[in-house]
């Protein structure tokens, strides 16, 4: 976490499902705003502790960690799965959020969840796999989706290091509208976890001013985090 400043707007990263706040360092190491790598709640703690967590819960740490930092206006830069935790965290924070930016994120229509957003025979099936398998996915699956162009190590990393969400994380129902700020949708061209149309869904949703392409998998500030933080750089110069 950077120190906020009065006179400057500040970067609020949330990570996807099984990631944490460090998963964005390479993109902010050079970066010239103040920024906050949020975390999810009880990240240290047992599976079984944060087992019975519900979306809101997310979200209140989220916006804690926030109203700790003190930054007076924010921008939000949502990945995956925090990208319904950003909806809500931006309706809660309306005074505060001038740019909303959806890197491969999932949007769903207003009301809905992140299973809401997947196509229906997908949303079944990850319904029941929730239900029976639990949120840790096969390290087989971790690499080949969420770190199909990441190198070796990288993808050993992510797969060792993946924290398992609470299903209500997926299944609560987040019951907000679009902000209405600045919005970009950043496109993952070789996205293995949300397909091009799905993604062209997550967009209409979302219905942001500008979007932008990144030739990369799932984990855009992994394999290219000096492309993500050009984009950011442009997003926040066209703000002002």
């Amino acid at each position: 976490m950077s120190k906020p400043s009065l006179d400057k707007t500040g970067f609020v990263f949330v990570n996807g499902a099984g990631l944490e706040g460090h998963v964005w360092s390479k993109v902010v190491e050079e970066f010239e705003h103040p920024y906050l790598l949020a975390e999810f709640p009880q990240r240290k703690d047992s599976f079984h502790s944060r087992s019975g967590l519900s979306l809101e819960d997310y979200v209140t740490h989220l916006k804690r960690q926030v109203e700790n930092w003190g930054m007076p206006k924010i921008v939000i830069v949502a990945h995956s799965l925090g990208g319904v935790l950003s909806l809500r965290l931006a309706s809660l924070m309306t005074d505060r959020v001038v740019g909303f930016v959806a890197v491969g994120a999932a949007i769903p229509k207003s009301g809905g969840s992140f299973l809401s957003v997947l196509p229906f025979p997908q949303r079944i099936l990850m319904s029941v796999i929730l239900r029976t398998l639990g949120t840790r996915p096969p390290e087989s699956s971790i690499r080949s989706g969420l770190c199909n162009d990441l190198s070796l190590d990288q993808a050993t990393e992510i797969a060792t290091g993946f924290v398992p969400e609470a299903i209500r994380a997926y299944t609560d129902r987040t019951n907000v509208s679009i902000p209405d700020v600045p919005k970009l949708y950043v496109k993952l061209t070789k996205d293995k976890q949300f397909s091009p149309s799905l993604q062209a869904k997550m967009i209409s949703n979302l219905a942001p001013q500008s979007t932008r392409s990144l030739d990369t998998g799932h984990l855009p500030m992994i394999s290219n985090p000096e492309g993500l933080r050009s984009i950011l750089e442009d997003f926040f110069t066209d703000l002002h």
